[in-house]
């Protein structure tokens, strides 16, 4: 447990001096290892899966802000509209208009990002440019769209991953022109957010470096 809270020290000290806010992912991890850094200052935990999102909110601290951060398919939307901070990972329309509807039986309005497909993998999800172009706020009233996430190629080669920031910081800031109240950009995770950080992120998602390396459970 003191590991942990070493651990996620360490990073925080680094984020800070760059203005940037931490998302601690807490996927597969327990009760006691999420406590270990709300205890000393976390707020923010996300998560990747409904059902398991669902149970730990249950469970913890009513202040936690959780973000849901996985792909989120249309008909689990319902389960977190009462309570979720933010929705990191909304990538259709039709995705942010079950959100708007979720949002108006709640009454509330849920903040989410616009996930923008940056990498070169076709197995991640997301808005491209035109599409993110056609995007209208206004359509969504029960919904606040905070800014932008993206996710990186997985790989080594370094060019790669900063030229796929580097190109949703361009996106974001022509976003934030139509929309003034989009001020957050989520990138970078584990693997690459100090280079997501020179590129302009003003949030990270960072699980294995503060919990260690997640393993799912046995069934």
């Amino acid at each position: 447990m003191h590991l942990i809270e070493e651990n996620y020290r360490r990073i925080r000290k680094q984020l800070d001096k760059n203005n940037v806010s931490l998302v601690a992912v807490s996927k597969f991890k327990s009760k006691e290892d999420i406590t270990s850094i709300y205890n000393v200052g976390q707020y923010d935990f996300g998560e990747n899966y409904v059902q398991e999102l669902v149970e730990k909110y249950s469970a913890l601290p009513k202040d936690i802000r959780w973000h849901f951060i996985g792909h989120l398919q249309s008909n689990k939307v319902k389960q977190l509209a009462p309570f979720i901070y933010l929705i990191h990972s909304v990538d259709s329309v039709k995705l942010l208009t079950e959100i708007n509807n979720q949002g108006e039986k709640n009454g509330r309005i849920i903040s989410c990002l616009l996930q923008v497909h940056i990498a070169v993998e076709e197995t991640k999800y997301g808005f491209d440019e035109e599409e993110l172009e056609n995007i209208e706020p206004a359509d969504f009233p029960f919904v606040q769209i905070k800014g932008l996430m993206g996710m990186a190629t997985f790989t080594e080669n370094t060019n790669q991953v900063q030229d796929e920031f580097k190109k949703l910081h361009r996106l974001f800031e022509l976003f934030k022109m139509g929309n003034p109240r989009s001020t957050i950009l989520s990138m970078g995770m584990s693997n690459d957010f100090e280079i997501a950080i020179t590129q302009g992120s003003n949030m990270v998602r960072i699980g294995s470096l503060i919990f260690g390396e997640r393993s799912q459970p046995a069934s």
